[in-house]
């Protein structure tokens, strides 16, 4: 037991801090001020506020991460809050939201605050969080790294290419240098 919680939630708990607090850090549409470390146990179930409400409109119920372990979207599930009817739970993804950290200084005080940089009425018209929305997000997502290595590889290649042509221009231009040199030495 580690402050009273079981060693799996702990290690889980610290792994997930690790990768967040690279991730927020990192991740500058995410936070306005970037602090260094951030626990994901906190931030997992923090209070979420849309733009222009002081009311809480739900609150965080996953955190997704990428492949660099950036932290992509926040899950939030706002229960019965926004009039909607059942729980609803909606992606909002990095850069529409931003962390306030509250009490930073005492481990066992810390809290944090999610500001959604949308209207309540635009919240609840983000993607929701379905098995549908996870297969198409992570298919997508795969698509994407597969064009950017391709995109990677194709730019490479053109920077061998242009290297190439420069060389063999610069070549050709010191060897009729020479031819010049050669031509006015035998004049």
């Amino acid at each position: 037991m580690i402050h009273g919680k079981p060693l799996h939630h702990a290690t889980r708990t610290a792994t997930l801090g690790a990768l967040l607090a690279g991730s927020l850090a990192l991740s500058a549409g995410a936070m306005a001020a970037p602090q260094g470390l951030y626990s994901t146990d906190e931030l997992l179930d923090a209070d979420v506020y849309a733009a222009g409400s002081s009311a809480q409109v739900g609150e965080v119920q996953d955190i997704l991460l990428d492949n660099d372990m950036t932290v992509r979207a926040l899950v939030i599930d706002t229960g019965t809050l926004l009039d909607l009817k059942g729980e609803q739970q909606f992606v909002i993804e990095a850069g529409k939201f931003t962390v306030e950290t509250r009490n930073g200084h005492d481990l066992e005080e810390i809290e944090y605050r999610v500001n959604v940089e949308l209207s309540e009425a635009e919240l609840a018209e983000q993607p929701a969080y379905t098995n549908d929305w996870w297969q198409n997000a992570r298919e997508g997502a795969q698509k994407a790294w597969e064009r950017t290595k391709e995109g990677a590889a194709s730019a490479w290649e053109s920077t061998q290419e242009g290297a190439s042509r420069a060389l063999d221009r610069i070549g050709q231009a010191l060897e009729d240098v020479g031819k010049k040199t050669q031509d006015a030495a035998n004049q």
